[in-house]
């Protein structure tokens, strides 16, 4: 469900954003804090709207202060605000949620099945925008009030009483439960939106919350930020820690400076800082459910409507190199926008991955000869042959993101005859609205998983989706993941291999171009406790504790 930052990085996603955890006074002889954790990440928050929010930073923050009704505790999904993990009836597609009759927002109201709805109609209202409006694509009626075809209050989620909430479907979505983990299907208190109008989610003055902390003194483009333990969060007895803080960290060695003076118990590093402490004793990595993809502006440069043009782009680049010299972080290369260890077939048990054809895990090879010859070729079908291009390469700007873009900048100018790259490493917010907007020639975007199916990446870009932002397009793919959503959608068998098949029309035409699955590497202070990070890219810090 998220962009990454150049974690998500993130990745980043996913541009490698910064997710440090930190708290206490690591490696000192000072007593250890127990009632604050410190945290860095890469950039700000970029709205704290569960309906607008689309990046790991955002839904951290959303998964630390709001709750949904359900919510991750390690890769198991247990009750939140429902007070029991549901099935569903009517051959799947009724699902009936008893709320908790204890749970309150901050300001002491009770949180009640109507602010579900209300937020619900939100995420799918024309006027709102949300980018994240086509996840709900199932529910009853949520596409046709996307397109303006049906009332917003037609969508299938109703309250049966202040403590039931009823929703239904059009078609049984087999990864349903997970998809009540993500923050966009958080409830919202509407006289709050009301009240704020379009502010809403722009600063802490706006928001009310019913999860585990409440955001304090936020400001919207603030490089720090704190959150308190919010007493009216119907677990509070759980939460150990009272006050987390966000600070903006984006240089890997002002982290490890951070690290070192004990003003951090956990930092993410990269690059030749992680190279250089690799062999700590703090120094740990983690694989994430996250990707780095580039994508090319076809709408903008028609150039890139050629298969040849995108498979010569591809195969330039040296996935192992990237990640071992400029990362340097446990990431791993791909050649596929999946990521692995992710989803098994229901069937096989296989990896998703294992099942890239050869096509596509050559187009993904690093092959600079066979580049050229593409290139060559694609220009003089598109009659572009003795051409220049000058192109700009859009990405975020921490000091990983500028070293990857410079990376890729000078393998692709030095096997892409004619072709000239020009770097724009911005902030992640700026980076996210220019490529929403199509002001890019290429860009190094990332995704982090919402939940544990390849749908939640391979949606992503179908024709016209919103996080399409390089417009490629094909009919076929397009059919194999409507296929896996409707003809297929209770019949895992036939729904992998729709999956399967989309995957491989990707990757055979390079419609995007993978990089490499995010890894973070880490150095952690023994005395932070309870990390638990979710197969949704967050971290659930009602576990979290620091041991004495």
């Amino acid at each position: 469900m998220k962009r990454e930052k150049s974690l998500v990085l993130g990745v980043a996603t996913v541009a490698v954003t910064l997710l440090l955890a930190a708290c206490g006074n690591s490696g000192s002889k000072e007593a250890v804090k127990t009632d604050t954790a410190s945290f860095a990440t890469g950039d700000v928050i970029a709205t704290m709207d569960s309906a607008l929010n689309t990046d790991v930073i955002g839904a951290q923050a959303l998964t630390d202060t709001m709750e949904g009704l359900y919510r991750y505790e390690g890769k198991e999904i247990k009750p939140a605000i429902a007070t029991k993990v549901v099935k569903p009836t009517n051959n799947g597609l009724t699902y009936t949620f008893p709320l908790r009759k204890d749970a309150k927002w901050s300001n002491g109201q009770p949180v009640t099945a109507e602010d579900f709805v209300y937020a619900w109609r939100r995420v799918v209202d024309p006027k709102v925008g949300s980018q994240y409006a086509y996840i709900y694509e199932g529910i009853k009626n949520a596409a046709d009030i996307t397109t303006g075809k049906e009332p917003v209050d037609s969508l299938g989620v109703v309250a049966k009483d202040k403590h039931t909430l009823e929703v239904t479907l059009e078609k049984p979505i087999p990864y349903f439960s997970q998809l009540m983990t993500s923050s966009t299907f958080f409830p919202q208190y509407p006289e709050a939106v009301k009240k704020a109008g379009k502010s809403y989610g722009t600063n802490s003055k706006t928001l009310v919350f019913n999860g585990p902390y409440k955001l304090e003194n936020w400001n919207g483009p603030d490089s720090s930020w704190k959150e308190v333990k919010n007493t009216n969060y119907w677990n509070a007895k759980a939460v150990k820690v009272k006050t987390l803080k966000y600070q903006v960290v984006k240089d890997p060695s002002t982290a490890l400076n951070l690290f070192q003076s004990n003003k951090l118990d956990r930092t993410a590093i990269s690059g030749d800082t992680a190279k250089q402490m690799k062999n700590d004793p703090h120094y740990s990595t983690l694989q994430k459910s996250a990707t780095f993809y580039m994508q090319v502006n076809q709408e903008k440069n028609p150039i890139f409507k050629n298969a040849k043009i995108r498979r010569a782009i591809s195969m330039t680049i040296n996935r192992k190199e990237l990640v071992a010299q400029v990362l340097g972080d446990g990431s791993s290369p791909i050649a596929s926008v999946t990521p692995k260890n992710m989803s098994f077939d229901p069937t096989t048990k296989k990896d998703f991955v294992n099942d890239l054809d050869a096509a596509g895990k050559k187009n993904a090879s690093y092959n600079p000869k066979e580049a050229t010859k593409l290139w060559n070729e694609g220009l003089a079908e598109t009659g572009q042959t003795g051409k220049t291009f000058n192109y700009t390469l859009l990405g975020d700007d921490t000091d990983t993101a500028k070293k990857q873009s410079e990376y890729l900048q000078n393998t692709l100018q030095k096997n892409l005859p004619g072709l000239k790259v020009t770097l724009a490493n911005v902030p992640f917010k700026t980076r996210l609205t220019r490529s929403t907007n199509g002001d890019f020639d290429m860009v190094v975007s990332a995704w982090n998983a919402d939940f544990p199916d390849p749908i939640t990446f391979l949606d992503l870009f179908v024709t016209g989706g919103d996080n399409n932002d390089g417009h490629w397009s094909n009919a076929e793919y397009d059919a194999q993941i409507k296929a896996s959503k409707v003809d297929n959608a209770n019949d895992p068998k036939a729904r992998w291999q729709n999956l399967v098949k989309a995957q491989d029309i990707m990757n055979t035409e390079s419609g995007v171009i993978p990089l490499y699955q995010s890894g973070v590497a880490y150095l952690t202070n023994p005395s932070l406790k309870g990390l638990d990070y979710g197969p949704s890219g967050n971290y659930n810090n009602v576990s979290l504790y620091l041991k004495k």
